[in-house]
């Protein structure tokens, strides 16, 4: 019977192959390659919030759907192919096995990170304020998630290590995803590797920062709309805090860093760590 999966040494081994072929990409393809990324998540937090508008009977089973369509956009950037940089914090794997220099890391990152910026606000300015879906309940549910995310409350010590422990929690799950559908064969075994996992960080209220890259921005583009400030309920003070600097501020930095240790070092370092160093130290 043929094998269906990577056994867990092979999926360590392809992961180190993975991260060293993206050295070959030059900084066009990986921001256009990154673009196409952050719009795929864009369209996963778009249908996020479409499904957590309104009150459901049970809070856990909204939570649940909602995490279960985020999920499409991790499907839509490992299948089809895109560069997202919360699964391209695993490329410390090839780094630790020095089939990347830092440089090559940090380039890949940079570009990426520029590139999911640069799609998840384009697909948020083009939905909130050019197809006039927004402009009403599901305007003011994005207000509501992009207001929670930065709200002033932020600033203190607890809430932003809050954040981070949240983003790092996030990243584990997803990068646990990526490895998933790379260890799958065929496209049902890494649709079903990928749903799991990111309908389990989304429920669990992690933070990812390319999602937030659309809800936050959405959220500052929906301020324009009337009917979404009145659906809202937000008053005048928290409308205010909602802006680029805050996005920033009091939410993406901190939760870059997060992502970071959560992919690089909680599941690349550690697989790298137990299926090839340690194979290599007791050869």
């Amino acid at each position: 019977m043929m094998n269906l999966s990577l056994t867990p040494v092979e999926l360590a081994a392809r992961l180190v192959d993975w991260g060293a072929e993206k050295k070959v990409l030059s900084g066009v393809r990986l921001v256009v390659l990154g673009a196409l990324a952050g719009v795929y998540i864009g369209f996963a937090a778009h249908l996020a919030t479409v499904v957590g508008t309104g009150d459901f009977a049970w809070i856990g089973l909204q939570k649940f759907f909602v995490g279960a369509v985020f999920s499409v956009g991790l499907m839509l950037v490992v299948i089809p192919g895109s560069e997202l940089w919360t699964g391209n914090t695993m490329m410390t794997a090839a780094w630790l096995e020095k089939r990347l220099t830092l440089l090559d890391v940090l380039r890949n990152w940079c570009w990426v990170y520029l590139g999911n910026l640069l799609g998840s606000v384009f697909l948020a300015w083009l939905i909130v304020s050019q197809t006039g879906l927004m402009d009403g309940v599901f305007g003011g549910t994005a207000l509501q998630i992009a207001s929670n995310k930065v709200s002033e409350e932020f600033a203190t010590t607890s809430h932003a290590g809050a954040y981070l422990f949240r983003a790092i929690a996030c990243n584990w799950l997803v990068c646990l995803a990526v490895l998933l559908a790379m260890a799958a064969k065929d496209i049902a075994g890494k649709i079903l590797g990928i749903f799991f996992p990111i309908m389990a960080f989304v429920a669990a209220g992690f933070e990812h920062v390319v999602a937030n890259m659309y809800f936050i921005p959405a959220g500052i583009f929906a301020k324009a709309l009337p009917a979404a400030r009145d659906a809202s309920g937000l008053d005048a003070e928290l409308l205010a805090q909602l802006n680029w600097w805050t996005l920033w501020q009091n939410n993406l930095l901190v939760v870059t860093v997060g992502n970071l240790v959560g992919g690089g070092l909680c599941v690349a370092a550690v697989y790298w760590w137990l299926y090839i160093r340690s194979t290599k130290t007791k050869d």
